[in-house]
């Protein structure tokens, strides 16, 4: 069976604000995580930030992006924030919002 991605309504407007040329690799991405299993994918396109919440790892010509992710039954993967890095640690503030829309998601 196959991974279906769903996406946060707020984190879809976060992505559409990311240039074109990330949105383009976050497409590739998720669609080898779709094709084979999310748990296949390693860094450096993705990584764990502890516990269930996972992020996506987005560089393009103007910066670094992350997607934050978390894997919901039935073989979902729910994209729940995505946010231009501009520190070189993930703001506790990104991980605290994409907990809190995980557990909204997890909710549905």
């Amino acid at each position: 069976m196959k991974w279906n991605v769903i996406v946060h309504p707020k984190a879809k407007k976060e992505i559409e604000a990311l240039p074109i040329d990330m949105r383009a690799k976050l497409v590739r991405i998720l669609e080898l995580m779709q094709a084979t299993s999310p748990f296949e994918i390693k860094e450096p396109l993705v990584k764990n930030l502890g516990g269930k919440l996972m992020e996506i790892r987005l560089q393009g010509k103007d910066g670094i992006a992350r997607v934050l992710y978390v894997l919901v039954k039935e073989k979902r993967i729910a994209l729940i924030h995505a946010f231009v890095k501009k520190t070189q640690k993930t703001p506790r503030t990104a991980i605290e919002c994409a907990l809190r829309r995980a557990g909204e998601i997890e909710h549905e």
